[in-house]
């Protein structure tokens, strides 16, 4: 099981944003006239974007490496502020104890933030406890988001010897570029409009399953068994 973090997991009050923006005037010296736009993409696509629409030259930034610093260290200054400014998800907190409980399910997350900013947004909430994040997909391994299923998967078979394919992970997020990353990846997905994406656009998306959200335990294990069996 792979977790998307932002809108998915948890609404982080735009503690995002003012990470990139932050992010940018570190590398800038100057703040963003141009916001950046985040919805379902990997720090290295969010920040090259964010350069580029700002004028700024990113002959220098061809590597997720190249912003890893600035961005680590935006969010050091701004995260202490997620706990107030930001919350999680309804009915998240009921799964993920749910699954951890199932000896056949490894949770993790599959995000476009580099891994530390990853924790910096799950640990304030103790999200951490039921995910192993020493087998997710990370914004930090590698640049595309339909990598990180692959990533994630060999990472998951090294460390528990057996393998891990589109038959047995599932990707849970909340935009049309999480269904991609899914179906491009190898992973079934089942898609939760608590982002910017409505019902609708998530299933012309074509994932597995769509639901509004998470609040109703029952219904999302019912929806997750019968993923699992297509």
């Amino acid at each position: 099981m792979l977790w998307d973090v932002d809108h998915t997991l948890i609404e982080n009050g735009g503690v995002s944003k003012d990470a990139y923006a932050l992010a940018f005037k570190l590398i800038a010296g100057r703040a963003p006239e141009v916001q950046p736009v985040t919805h379902g993409r990997t720090d290295f696509l969010i920040m090259r974007a964010l350069l580029e629409a700002n004028g700024i030259d990113t002959g220098g930034f061809e590597t997720i490496e190249s912003f890893r610093p600035f961005l680590v260290s935006a969010m050091k200054e701004v995260g202490p502020g997620l706990p107030s400014r930001g919350y999680v998800l309804p009915g998240v907190v009921e799964a993920l104890r749910v699954l951890d409980g199932v000896e056949a399910v490894t949770q993790s997350a599959l995000t476009g933030n580099v891994v530390e900013n990853a924790r910096a947004k799950l640990d304030p909430f103790d999200l951490t406890r039921w995910l192993d994040m020493e087998v997710g997909g990370f914004g930090s391994d590698a640049e595309i988001r339909s990598d990180l299923v692959r990533v994630a998967q060999d990472k998951a078979s090294a460390k528990y010897g057996r393998e891990y394919d589109a038959e047995s992970t599932i990707l849970i997020g909340d935009t049309p570029l999480d269904v991609k990353a899914a179906q491009d990846g190898g992973a079934k997905v089942i898609a939760v409009a608590t982002g910017v994406h409505d019902l609708d656009e998530l299933r012309a998306a074509g994932p597995d399953a769509a639901l509004q959200d998470l609040s109703n335990l029952d219904l999302f294990l019912s929806t997750l068994v019968e993923v699992r069996q297509r």
